[in-house]
């Protein structure tokens, strides 16, 4: 399907090249697709070119430099913001979430334009039990900041609102590297967003299978876990003004 306002946006660093199946799966099911290369160095941002440069349904933007998921997105929301696009759906390069859902999920939110569409992930036998219990501590957290309209505050297949996104971003300099998601979705709940949770499988893939995972349990779990006590005290101080 192809769509004027709704575009698909996979930020991508040192995914290798599942990307490319990645990618070739989104557009299957969905046109445009774009993918912001975040300063990469694995030769995926030459990768995407030469596929980008066959399909015309595709569009690849290159950061020069690292700066984190939520910077990539960032820069891949304001340039659709400039193209007209008025969603996004955020799509991890990394070949966990489902591809057949993107049309799902768009329709949900051509359906509910104001709203942010949250997946809800749906775990298999494969999925790390040490990564699946963690969540919950987020979740927890993201849930008392929301009063439970988010269920789950990790999982990045979702479909935003560009313009309110680009606002709540600008208005913070946090936001940027792997608290995106969570940070994302307490912060348009604050501006007013309404959240629509939709149950979408996850498949975590091993090294066999071209699995990439740049998660760190013990480093990201600290940075969670401050930025929500970062988030609280700005509820409890300011109910939920930028900080």
């Amino acid at each position: 399907m192809t769509s004027p306002t709704h575009l698909v946006l996979i930020p991508s660093f040192d995914t290798g090249a599942l990307v490319l199946a990645t990618v070739r799966g989104a557009r299957a099911v969905w046109s445009p697709v774009w993918v912001v290369v975040d300063g990469s160095t694995d030769g995926t941002d030459r990768l995407l070119a030469e596929e980008a440069a066959r399909d015309p349904g595709l569009r690849v933007l290159v950061r020069a430099r690292n700066g984190g998921k939520g910077a990539a997105v960032l820069d891949g929301l304001r340039a659709a913001q400039e193209a007209g696009f008025t969603h996004a759906l955020v799509f991890d390069a990394d070949g966990q979430h489902p591809a057949a859902d993107i049309p799902r999920f768009m329709a949900a939110s051509a359906e509910a334009p104001r709203a942010m569409v949250l997946g809800v992930p749906q775990f298999d036998a494969a999925a790390p039990a040490l990564r699946v219990k963690g969540r919950r501590i987020s979740n927890w957290w993201a849930g008392l900041e929301t009063g439970g309209a988010v269920a789950d505050s990790l999982f990045g297949f979702r479909v935003y609102p560009i313009a309110p996104l680009v606002a709540v971003m600008a208005a913070t300099r946090f936001m940027r590297g792997y608290d995106f998601d969570p940070e994302a979705a307490v912060r348009l709940c604050w501006a007013g967003v309404p959240a629509l949770n939709l149950p979408a499988p996850v498949r975590y893939l091993d090294r066999a299978e071209g699995g990439v995972s740049h998660f760190r349990y013990g480093r990201d779990n600290l940075r969670l876990t401050w930025m929500h006590i970062r988030l609280m005290l700005r509820w409890l101080v300011g109910r939920g003004r930028a900080v």
